[in-house]
């Protein structure tokens, strides 16, 4: 198939599930089919590609139903050939067993591909930045180690530049999902993940936890607003002057069961986010860790994935 029919295929596919979905009036809520920054983009690739290539199956399938029900219909002098005692084609045995074979083959290859390539930076001329999330009982909980501040409910990152979220959990297990951006990781208690995003136009972007974690779990949403590093560095100064400190004291109160709204705070406790991991049983993962955290470790290492961040971030505001 030459790459110019290939594309007008995938082309017309697009067209037509496009067309569906605005035709049922859901289209602007599929927010993953509206992509606003280079992992959501390449997510959005794959999603083309599983489409595509199950529509090659569906259609002729569909097709096919069709005309043998038509065909051999029960109706006077239908002429339509019967052959009761045929048990088996080898040809057809292939062409629907090998065709699904290679379909998974391709699809599988290519998500491999775009899997891995996601675990690196979306764009390494833009220093990355790092802010630690901890789901909570029914709120998000956002860290800035290099920013020396705090947010509920909402996180301001600025555009075109990586932003390394490090997560974890002081509660339940929870699923941390920014679909205009890109694809969920898991918040889990005592351990700490990794997920890379990066937003390429301004604009507040929904996220919500993708795991139900009991009656406030509808309530359990977040903001992301991204906005040029101009914008972002005068939020960060306002915030440092005018909110209050996120105290011990203040976080126990924090994590207990409840909503809240939107809160900022101009501080935090230095060692907050890997206190909470070694908390809820990150002790448990000594033999797992590396002995030099000087260096960023790869989300496998669990727990040391935050302590190693928040080493590399104090190196670099040195």
């Amino acid at each position: 198939m030459s790459g110019q029919l290939w594309r007008r295929l995938r082309s017309v596919f697009l067209v037509a599930g496009t067309s569906i979905l605005f035709a049922t009036g859901c289209g602007s809520k599929y927010f993953v089919l509206h992509p606003a920054g280079p992992v959501a983009q390449k997510e959005l690739h794959v999603i083309e590609w599983s489409a595509i290539l199950t529509l090659i199956v569906i259609v002729p399938t569909l097709v096919l139903l069709a005309v043998i029900v038509w065909r051999y219909r029960d109706k006077p002098g239908n002429k339509a050939r019967y052959t009761p005692e045929w048990s088996e084609s080898k040809k057809l045995e292939f062409v629907w067993w090998g065709i699904p074979i290679l379909i998974i083959a391709i699809l599988g290859a290519y998500t491999g591909k775009v899997t891995f390539a996601l675990t690196q930076p979306p764009q390494k001329d833009a220093k990355p930045i790092t802010i630690y999330v901890t789901s909570l009982d029914w709120k998000w909980l956002f860290q800035y180690p290099g920013q020396k501040v705090a947010t509920v409910n909402y996180v301001e990152i600025p555009t075109g530049v990586p932003v390394n979220f490090e997560l974890t959990s002081d509660a339940p297990m929870n699923s941390f999902w920014v679909p205009s951006l890109g694809g969920q990781e898991y918040t889990m208690p005592g351990m700490a993940t990794r997920l890379w995003l990066e937003a390429d136009k301004g604009g507040t972007y929904y996220g919500h936890g993708a795991n139900f974690t009991g009656k406030g779990f509808a309530d359990m949403s977040f903001s992301v607003i991204a906005t040029s590093q101009s914008q972002f560095n005068q939020w960060v100064s306002q915030v440092k002057a005018a909110s209050p400190a996120l105290t011990k004291a203040t976080y126990q109160k924090l994590k207990q069961p409840s909503t809240v709204g939107k809160i900022s705070y101009s501080s935090f406790p230095p060692n907050l986010f890997n206190d909470t991991i070694w908390a809820e049983g990150g002790q448990y993962m000594q033999n797992a860790m590396p002995s030099n955290s000087s260096t960023v470790a790869t989300p496998t290492n669990g727990a040391m994935s935050g302590m190693a961040g928040m080493n590399q971030d104090q190196k670099d505001a040195k």
